[in-house]
């Protein structure tokens, strides 16, 4: 009996491993688009979002936005008639493919804060939810907007920007 072990097949380098990897993944994209160039694919997007656990829609892209502006220190109340940005709202709304993104925002300081919870996140967020009701109040869908809060984004100005996005066709989604 010997105390030899039998010699170790000679290894592949560690790069050829990462090499195969890679030419997998590029064989996977170009199916995808081949799939995708000749299927449907809406269908193949909807697959994808459910295999994945999604049904968030994507965010629209933003295109175009009007602000409400002056919002007196600590409050949420409409500076002014909202008229014209519900009109605006109504206009922009007409093109089914458009949704509307409503945030609000706060200027930063101590003053400019919720009275009942000293927060200026939900100062911002009462100020946007109070523009978004007074447009869904003149008719504009609600269904079409999304209320967001964007003070860490738009500190500055004690103001409410109300944004128009692409959102794809939403008949399919």
């Amino acid at each position: 009996m010997t105390n030899e072990f039998p010699s170790s097949p000679p290894a592949r380098p560690i790069w050829l491993m990462t090499l195969a990897d890679l030419a997998l993944l590029l064989v996977g994209f170009f199916v995808l688009i081949q799939a995708t160039s000749h299927g449907d694919r809406e269908a193949l997007a909807r697959g994808i979002r459910e295999r994945f656990g999604g049904t968030v829609t994507p965010a629209p892209i933003p295109m175009a936005a009007a602000a409400m502006l002056n919002f007196a220190p600590a409050s949420a109340a409409l500076p002014s008639d909202s008229a014209s940005l519900a009109a605006w709202a109504r206009a922009t709304l007409s093109d089914p493919r458009v949704a509307l993104t409503i945030a609000g925002s706060t200027d930063g300081s101590p003053a400019d804060v919720d009275a009942a919870t000293g927060s200026r996140t939900v100062l911002a967020a009462d100020r946007a939810r109070a523009v978004a009701a007074s447009l869904a109040a003149a008719g504009v869908p609600s269904d079409r907007f999304l209320i967001v809060n964007a003070d860490a984004a738009t500190r500055g100005r004690r103001q409410v920007v109300v944004t128009m996005g692409f959102a794809g066709d939403r008949r399919h989604q």
